[in-house]
């Protein structure tokens, strides 16, 4: 069944713009102008600030959890959250195992409410053209690399994996396993350098966790503008938040983490899955999100 979104106010980088949604089913069909010329069913949405559902990182889940202690997590760091996607990873110490391991996730997740990606992290010295054409053709989605010191990338023979990487293309994201902050800058300033200079799929920065994974992210990951975003063809995955002063003049990530109080709704896939603070966990309704190209959006 087609309707209208009208009077959606959007929130994008500290401002609010107002637009009108045409929706079919679980989808935005395309932003329309002028609402009245449509017979369809309306829903006002004036009163509310809107932004898609939020896509977070989590390294918390194993495959040792507990169907209620996943559950729990799953309520409390992501669905109370406005998020409806995750992001996680399996430590993979050896090219063997890669499949294996991914696998047992897959089926860890199989319950989950929400959609995931699981990507793998690995040490420098697991970095082989070999892995990488595994990674290929298991469409993994982000390869975490655990970085301890600043010369070991560079005992990497970058030319074979840019080359074992085409087409895919899944991009490299450094985690900083030194313990000592003043460490990190140096370390990720030389991650930037090699990555660019050996042309390179890559994320910059160490992705947060439990906060919005940003639209250049997640563009590089492959997900953008299919999820978080309104564009047409977009799935309709929404928070909706109540309108007041205090929260006009702020970004998505500043919503997220101070005024939690105002989220009031959640809509994953065109299905509400959280009201106030009562949650709807629909086990099984995720999906295990299949990444095609990544980066394939030019922003």
């Amino acid at each position: 069944m087609a309707y209208i979104i009208e009077n959606a106010h959007i929130l994008k980088s500290r401002e609010l713009v107002t637009n009108s949604l045409l929706i079919q089913e679980d989808k935005v069909l395309a932003t329309i102008t002028s609402p009245r010329q449509y017979r369809l069913i309306k829903m006002n949405l004036d009163h509310y600030i809107m932004t898609p559902s939020y896509v977070l990182l989590s390294s918390k889940i194993t495959p040792q959890l507990s169907f209620q202690q996943m559950k729990e997590l799953l309520i409390q760091q992501f669905l109370l959250k406005g998020c409806t996607t995750l992001i996680t990873y399996v430590n993979v110490s050896y090219e063997s195992e890669l499949v294996s391991k991914v696998n047992e996730m897959k089926a860890t997740l199989m319950s989950s409410p929400i959609d995931y990606l699981i990507g793998i992290k690995i040490p420098v010295r697991l970095i082989t053209p070999s892995l990488i054409r595994i990674c290929k053709k298991e469409r993994i989605p982000a390869i975490f690399i655990e970085v301890d010191h600043r010369n070991e990338l560079n005992e990497v023979p970058w030319g074979w994996i840019r080359e074992a990487l085409f087409p895919y293309n899944c991009p490299f994201v450094p985690i900083i396993s030194s313990l000592q902050k003043k460490e990190v800058k140096p370390l990720l300033s030389n991650w930037k350098h090699i990555m660019e200079k050996q042309k390179i799929p890559a994320i910059y920065e160490e992705i947060q966790e439990n906060t919005p994974i940003s639209i250049t992210v997640l563009n590089k990951i492959g997900l953008y503008p299919q999820k978080y975003s309104f564009m047409n063809g977009a799935e309709l995955s929404y928070n909706l938040y109540l309108k007041t002063r205090e929260i006009k003049n702020v970004d998505e990530v500043d919503l997220f983490h101070y005024h939690s109080d105002r989220l009031v709704i959640t809509v994953h896939k065109g299905k509400i899955v959280r009201t106030l603070n009562k949650v709807q966990f629909k086990s099984g309704f995720g999906e295990h999100i299949m990444v095609r190209t990544p980066a394939f959006f030019s922003l």
